[in-house]
């Protein structure tokens, strides 16, 4: 794989992207590529995806100083410019920052503006020689300090891995969507699951939205979700049938309590994101009953998408084995990695690493495994708290869809409704999903159903009245299952002990945000075991750090609601 990062102090947009190189036409095909992926470009990072995954770039858009503070890799070669338009001066910090993510041997390339810069790349281990190209402004040289690095402070440093065999328990979205990172990046990955199928718990849901949380202070969710999207979106368009298994529809998003919901600051490039509904969408969806007097968002970014249907996809990544009705009972760590064990105590697999992918099931897992393994009680009681919600979907067939006042595209605020998705032949609606902790006794099918009708009738009156008749009579299909969520409503990933080379990890927790947050969890986890750089900040990986529960963790994940 290959990796780039590159830091620009403000942000662009596609169009003029590609009025940069529109006389250029050995550059105009990459210019394309890329102008496809920069929408939104907030501060902050963005991970886009080229050649089916196999060339990364991250696009670091603000202050210099601040986003190098939030990379943990290590760099091959550094390309240096900073005379272009509206940079700011580079400072003595920067230097440190740029030798932080150098190794000995680190190339370096410096446009040099006639600062003092590369004086001060010098005083932190950075030498200098000749360019090939003498006729140039470029200085040349490598990161060759004259002392030994300290990595103590950056244990990240010390942590790759070289890939080997792996196997992940839980085929569902988190499970399969690392099982693909991992392979892609050399690791043969075996995915064990309870069940015959994949997909067969929360993740094996109908069709569900990827739409990005807003907020007015732009909180934590938000910028996790917006990662989140951009990511999943980029597995789908490569991945899936457009129009079929998944749809760029765009969501329109009803603010039911009123709130705006964006920031009266909100910027240009979020606009991209998400901005008040445009009048025709604002007009249709009145037309399907929404309230004229809350507001409306637009998510052009958002989608609809079978989730099974891009498990599938991941699990028949090369290097990627399914293995169904393989119930792991307890783990036992060996000399050279861990043994599976059923309930028999009999072994059915081993690998050198174990993800943990399989929702719930993992705080049972990990503690029948104690009594073997005695640190992963410790490690189970730094998690954050875990407990199920069930959810029910209801959903039917068209069949005079012209007699309803269904709106084009997918709704959310109250609930969701996906209105028009290719079902078996047919074109059908979802509504859903109800809300239910699993420590209360389970409602009824019916129960579920009205439920989800008390949802649409808020999100939108109309359809909800007209549709009444049909969830009453209890004609209509439901899917129902139960989702893992924390405390703090954001996932956990990371390993589950402190050893640099830790070799058993967790990436579950997502509760109904599986789409938004599969991918960007995966990937996070796939580049902590590369050294790769992270898909997005330090400060918001923190955030999603497994063992966040423990007394002397640095991070503090705040509570969302």
């Amino acid at each position: 794989m290959l990796h780039y990062v590159a830091l620009s102090s403000a942000s662009f947009r596609a169009d003029t992207l590609l009025a940069s190189f529109a006389a250029n036409s050995e550059l105009g095909t990459a210019a394309r590529a890329l102008a496809q992926q920069c929408h939104g470009l907030l501060p902050g990072l963005h991970r886009l995806s080229f050649d089916q995954g196999r060339v990364l770039l991250t696009l670091c858009i603000g202050e210099t100083a601040p986003l190098l503070r939030e990379q943990q890799f290590v760099t091959d070669a550094l390309m240096l410019d900073a005379t272009a338009p509206g940079e700011a001066p580079w400072d003595g910090w920067t230097a440190k920052a740029l030798a932080r993510q150098c190794r000995r041997g680190t190339r370096v390339t410096w446009a040099d503006d006639g600062s003092n810069f590369h004086e001060r790349l010098s005083s932190c281990g950075f030498t200098w020689g000749t360019c090939s190209d003498t006729t140039s402004t470029l200085r040349c040289g490598e990161f060759n300090p004259h002392w030994q690095q300290k990595t103590s402070r950056a244990p990240w440093r010390e942590s790759t891995a070289t890939p080997a065999d792996c196997v992940v328990i839980g085929a569902g979205l988190a499970g399969a969507s690392v099982a693909a990172s991992l392979a892609r990046r050399g690791w043969q990955v075996q995915v064990f699951d309870q069940s015959a199928t994949a997909a067969a718990g929360a993740s094996g849901l109908p069709v569900g939205l990827l739409s990005p949380h807003v907020s007015s202070d732009d909180c934590l969710l938000s910028r996790l979700s917006r990662s989140g999207v951009r990511l999943t979106s980029q597995a789908a368009h490569e991945l899936l049938r457009h129009g079929q298994d998944w749809a760029a529809s765009g969501v329109l998003e009803h603010r039911i309590d009123g709130s705006a919901g964006l920031s009266p600051t909100w910027p240009q490039a979020g606009l991209e994101w998400s901005r008040p509904a445009p009048p025709d969408v604002a007009a249709a969806a009145w037309q399907a009953g929404a309230a004229t007097h809350t507001q409306l968002l637009w998510h052009p970014c958002a989608a609809w998408i079978k989730p099974a249907e891009l498990i599938g996809a991941w699990l028949a990544q090369p290097g990627v084995q399914f293995r169904g009705d393989a119930h792991v009972h307890t783990l036992r760590r060996g000399a050279t990695g861990w043994s599976l064990l059923d309930r028999n105590d009999q072994v059915i697999g081993t690998a050198q690493r174990v993800v943990l992918a399989n929702a719930h099931s993992a705080l049972p897992l990990l503690l029948d495994s104690a009594a073997l393994e005695t640190d992963l009680s410790a490690a189970a009681g730094s998690l954050p708290t875990v407990y199920g919600v069930r959810g029910q979907i209801s959903w039917a067939t068209h069949t005079t869809p012209e007699a309803l006042p269904f709106p084009t595209g997918p709704v959310n605020g109250s609930g969701s409704l996906i209105p028009h998705v290719p079902w078996r032949g047919a074109q059908a609606w979802f509504v859903g999903a109800s809300y239910q902790p699993d420590t209360m006794t389970e409602w009824s099918v019916e129960k579920n159903h009205l439920a989800n009708l008390g949802r649409l009738q808020k999100l939108l009156p109309a359809l909800g009245q007209a549709l009444a008749p049909a969830f009453e009579s209890g004609r209509l299909e439901a899917w129902r299952a139960t989702r893992c969520v924390t405390a703090d409503r954001l996932p956990m990933v990371g390993p589950l002990h402190d050893d640099p080379s830790a070799s058993l990890w967790i990436c579950a927790g997502m509760g109904s945000r599986g789409l938004s947050y599969c991918v960007l969890c995966a990937e996070l986890l796939a580049a902590r075991w590369a050294g790769e750089p992270l898909p997005i900040e330090a400060s918001l990986a923190g955030a999603l750090e497994a063992r966040r529960c423990r007394a002397n963790l640095a991070v503090d994940a705040p509570s969302i609601v």
